[in-house]
């Protein structure tokens, strides 16, 4: 490695690679949610909240009222979770922990569909269940 390479690695002028850098679709403007918001989005019901996670995953517990859209099948399960929501619906998609990166993909695969008010909650199941809002267990999202 040269002495450029170091620098830039030391100094981190190769890029920035923080999940909000990640889903930024233009400058200033990245589609990260954070839990405040979400959480008022929830209670307002102005949000559709999408679970990119697996359906066994899912059943096991998700946020109140989320639709599972897994984003590993997201060919078998879209048209049923996308199905009565407007395009430019606000929602938010979330999976678990920081290093998951399925809610990530969703989110950036609703968006060149057409999502343009498409968000992403960065470790979404465990902060949700962290702060005690409203889960369930089950197949069905209510």
């Amino acid at each position: 490695m040269g002495l450029w390479s170091i620098k830039s690695v030391l100094t981190g002028s190769l890029g920035d690679w923080s999940p909000e850098a990640q889903l930024a679709i233009e400058p200033g403007k990245t589609l990260v949610i954070g839990l405040d918001e979400a959480q008022q989005s929830f209670y307002s019901k102005r949000a559709v909240f999408l679970d990119a996670r697996s359906p066994e995953s899912y059943q096991e517990g998700h946020i109140l009222g989320a639709r599972n859209l897994p984003f590993e099948e997201a060919n078998k399960y879209l048209n049923a979770a996308m199905c009565n929501i407007p395009k430019d619906s606000l929602i938010i998609t979330y999976c678990d922990g920081e290093g998951c990166s399925l809610s990530k993909d969703l989110a950036l695969e609703l968006f060149y569909m057409g999502y343009d008010n498409v968000r992403e909650l960065i470790d979404g199941w465990n902060l949700w269940k962290e702060h005690g809002l409203p889960t369930k267990k089950g197949t069905s999202p209510e």
